[in-house]
């Protein structure tokens, strides 16, 4: 219902400003302004020529910029005495009887050593007084890939903690041990992770 009222009004509203609206702008369009200060018309002809010019004249006219001239060059040093000496120091090797093996001094081979070690989380079923320490100490092996493996604890303050800290070397990574320029085994690396109770 009002719906059907506001299109009863609304329709010939809308249509009477619009009536009143386009009169307004018809009486406007046809009153006279004249602007005080008119302009002349601009004339433009498309068919006017151009002249040509004489290029020899005026590359004549054109002036060619003076370059400053270079800095003379320095003075030469003639004097002998002014010289450094290149005769340098002369020693005799020494004589070392001695048989060394020095080698290429680059030695290929190295340890496992460790890229990523991702903390441990601390888990919420551990509880202890504020300010404790808690120590677990790890066993594991780390393959030619650099993964850890054979993870064992070997002593722990409590074992609580123990699975937590499993979980966190199983995510370590390695660069491998090298030996003879191949990745090989590392086994019984041994590691401690701390545990602090924060109260």
């Amino acid at each position: 219902m009002g719906s059907l009222f506001r299109l009863i009004i609304g329709v010939p509203g809308a249509i009477v400003v619009t009536g009143l609206l386009f009169l307004f702008m018809a009486s406007m369009i046809r009153q006279n302004v004249r602007l005080e200060d008119e302009q002349q018309a601009v004339n433009i002809n498309i068919t006017a020529q151009l002249q040509d010019t004489d290029i020899s004249s005026a590359n004549r006219n054109i002036k060619r910029p003076v370059l400053d001239a270079p800095p003379p060059p320095p003075p030469a040093v003639n004097d002998p005495s002014n010289r450094p000496s290149l005769d340098g120091v002369r020693a005799a090797i020494p004589n070392i009887d001695v048989n060394l093996d020095i080698g290429s001094g680059f030695n290929p081979d190295r340890d496992a050593q460790p890229l990523v070690r991702i903390p441990p989380q601390f888990p919420d079923r551990c509880q202890g007084r504020a300010g404790a320490k808690e120590i677990v100490v790890l066993q594991f092996d780390v393959t030619p890939e650099g993964q850890t493996t054979n993870i064992q604890v070997v002593d722990s303050s409590n074992s609580c903690f123990n699975r937590s800290a499993s979980r966190s070397v199983e995510r370590w990574k390695y660069q491998p041990k090298i030996v003879d320029n191949e990745a090989q085994w590392r086994r019984g690396v041994v590691t401690q992770i701390s545990f602090v109770l924060e109260g």
